[in-house]
């Protein structure tokens, strides 16, 4: 009796299973393991060739993947939630969305995107610098495949083949991180400086200001072109100060090696950058930031009071800010960074706010348009560790599966595989 139940149990899976047409994964709160989800939907595409909808404010940005068993057992290997559904069912949800009043959308993904990290961690003879970068710790999580690319691979036209670069903790000024004060006796620290130095020098560079003001451009090249730029902490106010500095020199001379021009705060050329506006330059050189761009430490909020909030858009008309703020809560936990958060004021009216702390008058959150390009500023860190200090042990991402800090990071990375609407205005 019992072998003839599995067996009708086995025959109606196998029945099920054949007339299913979608996997379906929900990105609610009751999603297992949030980021991983991202490596599944990443994974239908590059592995194994599947076009899959990405049904913007539905269960919180959920995906719709034509039915594998392969893709079912990436779900299952990995914990991530979801539900083997009929045709008719998921054409039931797809009506839904496609309602007028509903503000909801499916957009098609229908290529992986190639991805770049900017980082010279995979040059041996590059010191190992005491910090960890929140979006390579989340595309390693996820599984997701990138490539890291340094100065001299941006110089040389290297960005044409990837649809997608992330910034991080990085300092395109030439100061080299304002770390002189704190840490200019550190072996990391001396370590640095001389191989940027010499760095600039092999790319016939006089100064390492100069040699990151040229990557600048060529990454401002790539976006105009097409390409999709992502920044978190200091890579975002510190991108932006380089091209808006191009011609004037802003370091002091423990930088290098020579004084900066008289009043140089006066002679930026602030349309030169993506973001920003009317900030003035830093001209401390022991101070521990940029400009007065970044709201800087002591905040005025507190720890337990330190949120931001998601703005609410338009799928069917808005379906790019859409994308890059699905998250299963509309209320993210702040985090800081030696750029944590971008003073209101100093925003071009061009650029898009995403998430905002209102009672702040601070921008977490930040998007614009350059070209045929895109590119996105999240102020902060790490999503996990609130006020991740020099020398810190790396966020373990397992303890953090749902973590909605962390998923803005994989909107921008899967946002390149959408088939784009433009902005309506």
């Amino acid at each position: 009796m019992k072998k003839n139940v599995l067996v009708v149990g086995l025959l109606l899976w196998c029945s099920l299973a054949v007339q299913a047409s979608y996997i379906f994964i929900p990105m609610n709160p009751q999603q297992k393991d949030h980021l991983k989800a991202y490596g599944i939907a990443y994974r239908a595409l590059a592995t194994y060739g599947l076009k899959i909808d990405w049904l913007l404010n539905y269960q919180d940005g959920s995906f719709g993947i034509p039915y594998t068993a392969a893709i079912e057992k990436e779900c299952l290997l990995r914990n991530v939630s979801y539900e083997v559904m009929p045709d008719a069912k998921y054409s039931a949800i797809l009506s839904e969305i496609a309602q007028p009043e509903a503000n909801m959308d499916a957009v098609k993904l229908d290529k992986p995107p190639k991805i770049a990290v900017y980082t010279p961690s995979n040059k041996p003879s590059h010191p190992n610098l005491p910090w960890d970068d929140a979006v390579t710790l989340v595309l390693e999580y996820a599984e997701i495949p990138f490539d890291k690319v340094y100065d001299e691979e941006v110089l040389n036209s290297g960005l044409v083949k990837y649809d997608w670069l992330h910034l991080h903790h990085e300092d395109f000024t030439g100061q080299y991180g304002r770390f002189y004060a704190s840490y200019r006796n550190q072996p990391w620290y001396v370590a640095q400086v001389q191989y940027e130095e010499q760095k600039a020098k092999q790319l016939g560079f006089g100064k390492v200001s100069q040699m990151k003001l040229a990557v600048a451009q060529k990454i401002k090249e790539y976006v105009a072109g097409g390409g999709f730029m992502f920044a978190m902490c200091s890579a975002t106010d510190s991108y932006d100060i380089a091209l808006a500095a191009e011609g004037i020199d802003i370091c002091a001379s423990m930088f290098d090696g020579d004084g900066m021009t008289a009043d140089p705060s006066s002679k930026l050329n602030y349309l030169q950058g993506f973001a920003f506006k009317d900030y003035k330059l830093s001209l401390n050189p022991n101070e521990y930031e940029f400009a007065d761009i970044d709201i800087p430490t002591p905040r005025i909020v507190p720890k337990d009071a330190d949120y931001f909030t998601l703005f609410d858009f338009s799928a069917k008309w808005d379906p790019v800010p859409s994308m890059l703020t699905q998250d299963h809560t509309h209320i993210v936990k702040g985090f800081m960074g030696q750029t944590t958060a971008f003073r209101k004021k100093y925003i071009r009216d061009d650029v898009l706010i995403m998430g905002e702390n209102k009672s702040a008058d601070e921008a977490r959150y930040i998007h614009g348009e350059f070209g045929e390009g895109f590119w996105t500023f999240y102020g902060g860190h790490d999503p996990e560790d609130y006020q991740h200090m020099v020398g810190d042990p790396e966020t373990k991402l397992e303890l953090h599966p749902n973590s909605p800090g962390y998923r803005l990071i994989l909107n921008n990375v899967l946002f390149p595989a959408a088939r784009k609407k433009p902005r309506k205005t």
